[in-house]
């Protein structure tokens, strides 16, 4: 494993880690926010987004997007858990998608891929690489016999 792969692993993780984890905390720390606007907007599958946001659901959606958000940012800065983290942050970012596109296009300056597409495919290549294991506290954890692989 050379440097260069080294680094480039363990830089793509920290700033998306941080992304998410700033997505999320500010969701957290804004006692004003809410998915409702943007589920009810949807334009693909708008019945299971109006689903997400009904009032009796709205407040699991919130907290899923609020802390799965920060804690995807946390797994992927410290490098702990982040195969499993990767996977579920690339189905969230799935969940981001849809409800923004009108097929084909996701936004006015996108064609079939937008961001959340590019996320979705990072998290999964970091969890492939096995990212956590490049310069993060992943090894430390399996050393220790805390998981078995």
């Amino acid at each position: 494993m050379t440097n260069y792969y080294k680094w480039s692993v363990f830089v793509l993780r920290l700033t998306t880690g941080w992304m998410m984890f700033y997505a999320g905390i500010t969701k957290i720390l804004d006692p004003n926010w809410s998915a409702a606007g943007y589920l009810t907007h949807a334009k693909s599958f708008p019945g299971l987004f109006a689903w997400f946001a009904q009032p009796s659901i709205l407040p699991v959606t919130n907290f899923v997007n609020e802390w799965g958000l920060t804690l995807l940012g946390v797994s992927l800065i410290l490098g702990i858990g982040v195969r499993w983290s990767a996977i579920l942050g690339a189905f969230l970012m799935l969940l981001y998608y849809f409800p923004v596109l009108d097929f084909p296009y996701p936004n006015e300056h996108s064609y079939i891929i937008d961001e959340h597409i590019i996320y979705a495919v990072v998290l999964l290549a970091l969890g492939a690489l096995g990212a956590g294991k490049v310069m993060g506290l992943e090894r430390w954890v399996w050393s220790k016999g805390a998981f078995k692989e």
